[in-house]
């Protein structure tokens, strides 16, 4: 657990400081640009950054002490801080954003190995401290994206997609609104399927780079580089988040 917990951490430490580099880089005018997600500026998404990276340091508390630390103390809460925050200039944000990474390396630092396996809680939803871990990078690759700053799902790290496209294809599986399909990933040795149960159909079959059929699963690639089989074009899938 240690040895994993430590090649954790240092991918998530190599990913905040790709996004830091971004961050630092932008002019006030396009932190106050739109971002690519709808309705966020870039100061939306630096600011949702910060405020999650503070959340995770909460969760990681109740980890190492025992008492119930909410992510957030409210939903609504949480709303009102990004929306409050994102509106400073460019360079608060990237100093908000250092800080609040910073203490989140120092509070996953101070967890012993019996900590990581504590159980927290968000939205309802139970689980090993450990895997606040893999939360937190996953916030950081996709939103780094989001941004609209330079990084593209081809800059997505190999070890993260791996991890990643079979979570997001498990999400699509079952989903009555995701056309049936099978995903072939270039070099590995299996398939992932998406969309519902379809017996007497074979469905669409979609080739490529695992981090373009990632990126077109979940909204943040057009699906243009990929080779599709028993449709005319590539399926839209539904939003992912």
């Amino acid at each position: 657990m240690d040895t994993e917990i430590s090649s954790s951490l240092a991918r998530i430490d190599a990913s905040t400081g790709q996004l830091l580099a971004s961050a630092g880089a932008l002019t006030d005018a396009q932190a106050a640009g739109p971002s690519r997600l709808p309705g966020w500026t870039r100061g939306h998404v630096l600011t949702h950054l910060a405020r999650n990276a503070d959340g995770f340091v909460n969760l990681l508390a109740w980890a190492r002490t025992g008492v119930k630390t909410p992510m957030y103390p409210s939903e609504a809460a949480r709303d009102a801080d990004i929306a409050a925050g994102a509106g400073r200039s460019a360079a608060e944000l990237a100093a908000d954003l250092r800080r609040s990474s910073a203490a989140f390396a120092a509070a996953a630092a101070g967890l012993s190995g019996a900590d990581w396996a504590a159980q927290v809680a968000r939205r309802g939803d139970s689980f090993p401290a450990w895997e606040i871990l893999s939360r937190r990078w996953s916030e950081l690759e996709f939103h780094h994206v989001d941004l609209d700053a330079g990084y593209q799902p081809a800059d997505w790290p190999a070890a993260w997609v791996e991890r990643e496209l079979p979570y997001v294809a498990e999400s699509f599986a079952g989903r009555p609104d995701m056309p049936p399909c099978q995903l072939f990933p270039d070099g590995w040795p299996g398939r992932l399927t998406v969309g519902p149960a379809s017996p007497h159909t074979p469905g669409v079959s979609v080739r490529g780079a695992p981090w373009a059929l990632l990126g077109w699963l979940s909204g943040r690639a057009d699906g243009t580089s990929l080779q599709v089989t028993g449709a005319p074009a590539v399926p839209v899938p539904p939003p992912y988040r």
